[in-house]
């Protein structure tokens, strides 16, 4: 059976007024004009499926470390499976979790047909420095060991044996923690020393996964642009002279800006920390992704939702709506499909043949604000046809 969808179309590249999409089985067969098949009725604005490239599977309702990692593991898994349909009934059909307790036993379980959700790429654990980013410190440290979702690694060697590790887990691609952040103390430093961020990539790159380093400050960018980090996450402070490395080098830029505009809260800190942190994330939501795009650096959507309260899977559509700012709507669109799933080395993220029949068909997109979830019609996912509608219900959604 031969399925064809037609309707103005956005291809992953620019929109096309008129276009006709066929799909067998779970990948897209032919694009064009007046194809033979099976129509489904109707004329919608059809689009790739959408791509977030940086969330968590944290299952989590309060939003903090500690939380992060005493969650366990079951039920992190029962609350995730909720955000997966949620995720899929907003249109997004590929997702890369970078780091939690339940995201590589949730791809299987999609993969398997036995529940609804998007594609996952993950991580597995994380790679961090022992006392750094996403190790409660509350917490004796062999306890914080057990239940972390980040294995803590110092030496080079050490890290490499944490690559492997994550290879056993199953991962399909590095996260390492190459600076803190704000969710300790407010205060920000490098993580790894440059040998053991080296190390890392040419573990990670000897079994064919790519590495996305989180990185906060000037220093810690630069580091992971020299070890040879397929992608900047976050990359608040970014600069001229960074960016056009990241340029020549081909690094992907996923600044997340999303997680900045809902704002979290983080432990008590003294004044000019709080002040400088304040700075930092006003500096990033406004020149930042400037700096990047006047340099020509893929920028690719990605959210850092989590799935609490305050970062609830479903709505991030808006890092696609923030990055329109500084990259118009083809390009933002471009962010959240084509660009994202170069980044994420998916063959999606365009209407062309050959590729995954993973798609989203929308009632109109004349502006960013028109991905949300409520304008949407159908969601394909490995050639299935599901009513957004009836996703939503499924998946309790509530915006």
């Amino acid at each position: 059976m031969v399925l064809v969808l037609s309707g103005r179309a956005f291809d992953g590249r620019s929109f096309v007024e008129h276009l006709e999409v066929a799909i067998r089985g779970d990948r897209i067969e032919r694009v064009g004009q007046s194809l033979d098949g099976d129509h489904l009725p109707g004329s919608y604005v059809i689009l790739p499926g959408l791509i977030d490239a940086h969330v968590h599977f944290f299952g989590v309702e309060e939003d903090n470390v500690l939380q992060w990692n005493v969650v366990s593991d079951s039920l992190a898994t029962a609350r995730s499976a909720g955000d997966a349909l949620r995720l899929l009934s907003a249109g997004f059909t590929a997702v890369r979790d970078l780091g939690s307790k339940c995201a590589l036993a949730l791809a299987t379980a999609i993969e398997e047909g036995r529940t609804l959700g998007p594609r996952i790429i993950a991580s597995g654990f994380s790679l961090a420095e022992t006392g750094g980013n996403d190790d409660p410190r509350e917490l004796p440290l062999e306890m914080a060991r057990s239940l972390s979702y980040s294995f803590y690694c110092d030496s080079p060697w050490e890290c490499r044996r944490a690559v492997r590790l994550c290879v056993r887990q199953g991962a399909g691609v590095i996260k390492v923690y190459a600076s803190g952040a704000f969710s300790g103390s407010g205060k920000v430093k490098p993580a790894f020393t440059l040998d053991e961020l080296r190390s890392i990539v040419d573990e990670s790159h000897r079994a064919g996964l790519k590495v996305a380093m989180h990185a906060y400050g000037e220093e810690a960018i630069g580091n992971s642009i020299d070890a040879g980090a397929d992608s900047i996450e976050h990359g608040l402070g970014l600069t001229e002279s960074l960016a056009k490395e990241m340029k020549t080098k081909g690094v992907y830029y996923v600044p997340t800006l999303a997680t900045y505009e809902i704002g979290l809260r983080t432990r008590r800190m003294p004044d000019e920390v709080r002040k400088a942190r304040e700075e930092l994330i006003k500096r990033h939501m406004e020149t930042d992704v400037q700096i990047a795009r006047d340099n020509g650096v893929l920028i690719v959507a990605g959210t850092d939702y989590v799935g609490s309260i305050a970062r609830r899977h479903g709505l991030n559509y808006r890092e696609a709506v923030l990055l329109s700012k500084f990259l118009g709507l083809q390009g933002a669109l471009r962010s959240i499909t084509s660009t994202a799933a170069e980044c994420l080395g998916l063959k999606a993220g365009v209407l062309e043949s050959g590729y995954y029949a993973d798609l989203a068909l929308f009632k109109e997109v004349n502006e960013v604000e028109d991905l949300r979830p409520e304008n949407l019609e159908y969601v394909v996912t490995r050639g299935r046809v599901f009513r957004a509608t009836e996703l939503r219900q499924l998946s309790l959604w509530a915006p």
